[in-house]
């Protein structure tokens, strides 16, 4: 028994060393090669695993524990999605999300039915997975080129999120065509759905009422360490009251991150939280490949390509058509398409599920893996012709794109109400600028005022390049968008370093979540027209001009040091800061004079 523990360690550290070390050089790889991360993950898998050189075992251990890193990428994922941005997107969401998943679900399981020997429940249970995209593989692109925010983006979002919602009712289908006699005690789909809502409700009160007051204690103790505990119990807990009940726990975790996105605490967690998702989610597709039946894929090579290629062919078109019934233009809707053809790693559970239930033999699981992992191989470059295809005008002849600019001293994103005022004042003084909006309604408007403002997402390095941003001396983000942050900004600090970057932002917490960055110059929306709306204000109650000036100054620089401490300990912490009765300034001329203030 005393060997036991030295053992099973030693097992551990050397299965340890031999899965980093292949991830290491594939991802490394792969990533040299322009195929992404996932691919080298799952190819490094296979190699290891049992049905390659066999230098690590027990493929199906690692998978359960590795699903952690889907719960946390949805954790991550709900932290990006502030509840009003979640409401704004409930058409996308419920009505192109849905559609796309019940659509090509049942495209791609009719065409298993009639096209092979599958039964009719085996072929649902494999097609409705493979109506699924990847969000570990779509969202973090999306994400680095500051596509995230962009109608286009938000439509993939959007999708991507309603697919990982739906692995609540797919599971619910696949157990109930289950024939797996150990299957019927199971609860009946009705009462899951009962208790998905009785779930959530049960999280959202807990964030509110338990998790939220801890954060704040947590935040004004300033220890950081702390954060990475609550992160990483709040995700825990929420997959394991979802795993409880039989339910998604990514769900419950996506669940438990919309309810922190708009804690001022938000960025502090997912910092502390994100380095356990990269892990733990590379090591779920290193064991996806270990459990990957090598030998089985290498029987039916022509199935797979077939299947792969009918993957993507049908999901591209039904993408396509349904993005056109939303509005979107032909190539836009064919470049949403091409981002979202692959299968998703979500497909590689529902199809443990299947084989569980009696529904596929294991063979068949492999072999739709397979599918899938090849499906994703085809994804690095699906997504540059998708990208070439995505800036297509909107309205042909009418919305010009700015590589049609003429090379200008700054680059103006966003000619709103905010941009049109920065904009007159350095066209007053004669330097050139170029316009980028994204609202087709704006710059026609525009146009009507001889401006000629182009078409675009401003927060886009490729599209900055083609407006001259690489020349330019000053880029000014004048959209009005609180979720621009610095994952946006610091890629395009980085391509333009010649550039001065100033930005709008939208409120104080907006404003703290920038500071990191070394910008040269924010400006809350509403700041300085707040400041001389007071100077007006205390003009009319008869204070004289000196101490207006010096009051200015003091709430200026009293506004700057409670910055300071919020930087450093959170929203809350400069609380005591702030003028109230009992706490009023004192007027440095008044203590000369010796004077009451």
């Amino acid at each position: 028994m005393q060997d036991a523990a030295p053992t099973a360690t030693s097992l551990i550290l050397s299965e340890g060393v031999i899965l980093l070390g292949f991830a290491t050089v594939f991802v490394l790889l792969f990533r040299r090669l322009g195929l992404g991360a996932v691919l080298g993950y799952l190819i490094a898998g296979a190699l290891v695993g049992p049905h390659g050189l066999a230098l690590v075992g027990g493929g199906e251990s690692k998978l359960d524990i590795a699903e952690i890193g889907i719960v946390l990428l949805m954790f991550i994922v709900g932290l990006e999605l502030h509840p009003a941005r979640l409401w704004r997107l409930k058409r996308d969401i419920f009505g192109l999300g849905l559609s796309q998943v019940v659509v090509a679900g049942l495209v791609l399981s009719t065409l298993l039915y009639f096209g092979t020997a599958f039964t009719g429940g085996a072929a649902l249970a494999l097609g409705l997975p493979l109506a699924l995209s990847s969000t570990a593989q779509v969202l973090p692109g999306l994400k680095n080129s500051g596509r995230i925010n962009s109608p286009f983006g938000e439509k993939a979002f959007s999708i991507l999120l309603f697919q990982d919602l739906s692995i609540v009712p797919l599971i619910t289908i696949i157990a109930a065509l289950s024939r797996n006699p150990a299957d019927v005690g199971g609860p009946p789909g009705w009462m899951l759905a009962l208790y998905t809502v009785a779930a959530i409700a049960a999280l959202v009160l807990a964030g509110r009422f338990v998790l939220r007051p801890v954060l704040h204690i947590v935040g004004k103790l300033g220890e950081r360490e702390l954060f990475v505990v609550v992160g990483l119990f709040t995700v825990i807990a929420s997959a394991a009251l979802m795993h409880s009940l039989h339910l998604s726990t990514a769900l419950g975790a996506f669940v438990a991150g919309v309810i922190l996105a708009d804690s001022p605490y938000r960025h502090e967690i997912e910092a502390d939280v994100e380095p356990f998702r990269s892990i733990l989610l590379g090591l779920f597709f290193l064991a996806v490949g270990m459990v990957l039946d090598v030998d089985a894929v290498l029987a039916n090579p022509l199935f797979v390509l077939t299947m792969a290629a009918t993957l993507v062919a049908v999901k591209v078109a039904v993408v396509w058509v349904l993005a056109r019934l939303f509005g979107f233009g032909g190539k836009p809707a064919l470049a949403l398409g091409l981002l979202l053809s692959q299968g998703g790693e979500f497909g590689f559970v529902l199809f443990g599920q299947a084989r569980d239930a009696l529904l596929i033999r294991p063979e068949a699981a492999s072999l739709f893996s397979a599918v899938v992992t090849l499906s994703m191989a085809t994804t690095p470059f699906l997504m540059l012709f998708a990208r070439r295809l995505e800036f297509a005008k909107p309205r042909a002849g009418q919305l010009d794109g700015p590589e049609d600019s003429e090379q200008g001293d700054a680059i103006i994103i966003g000619y709103g109400r905010f941009g049109q005022t920065v904009a007159q004042m350095l066209m007053g003084k004669g330097f050139r600028l170029t316009l980028v909006d994204r609202k087709p309604a704006q710059i026609e408007l525009s146009s009507k005022f001889e401006a000629k403002v182009y078409y675009g997402d401003g927060t886009r390095i490729d599209l900055l390049r083609r407006a001259g941003a690489e020349e330019a001396r000053l880029i000014v983000f004048c959209i009005d968008d609180p979720s621009l942050d610095a994952a946006q900004l610091q890629p395009v600090m980085e391509a333009f370093p010649q550039a001065a970057i100033l930005v709008r932002v939208f409120d104080r917490r907006h404003l703290l979540r920038l500071r990191p960055l070394e910008l040269a110059g924010v400006m809350r929306e509403v700041h300085e027209s707040a400041i001389a709306m007071g100077i007006l204000a205390l003009k009319e109650l008869g204070v004289d001009d000196e101490d207006i000036g010096e009051v200015e100054q003091q709430y200026r620089e009293n506004d700057k040091a409670r910055l300071d401490v919020q930087q450093e300990h959170g929203l809350m912490a400069g609380k005591h800061m702030m003028y109230r009765p009992g706490r009023e300034m004192v007027l440095r001329s008044r203590e000369n004079t010796g004077e009451d203030a």
